[in-house]
């Protein structure tokens, strides 16, 4: 999994490549972690270059949204796959989280 994380007008965008399970996910809880530490209050993920995401990496999305939340903070998702939103769909997360289709649809949300 490749991240690259950047900083759009105080939201913190991590744009998420390849697949996000038990040997990646860490990656991603990591920068999170970092972020978090730098009082960050509005985050972004993009899933357009993610091809695959089971338990683990939905879990990060949970813990990542709940340590937000502590803090009056969110987090909002984009650019997810079609094939990808059934399991979203299928583990509630769409009732959770905000989803746009793009990542401009997601920051003018946060904006």
């Amino acid at each position: 999994m490749d991240l690259v994380a950047k900083d759009v007008n105080d939201i913190a965008v991590l744009e998420i490549q390849g697949r996000l399970d038990s040997n990646t996910s860490k990656v991603l809880e990591d920068k999170v972690t970092e972020l978090l530490g730098q009082n960050t209050k509005k985050m972004l993920m993009d899933f357009n270059g993610v091809d695959y995401i089971n338990s683990t990496g939905l879990r990060v999305l949970l813990l990542t949204l709940q340590q937000l939340k502590k803090r009056e903070g969110r987090l909002v998702l984009c650019s997810i796959k079609d094939y990808m939103k059934e399991v979203f769909d299928i583990s509630g997360y769409t009732e959770i989280f905000p989803i746009y289709p793009s990542q401009d649809e997601g920051l003018k949300d946060l904006s």
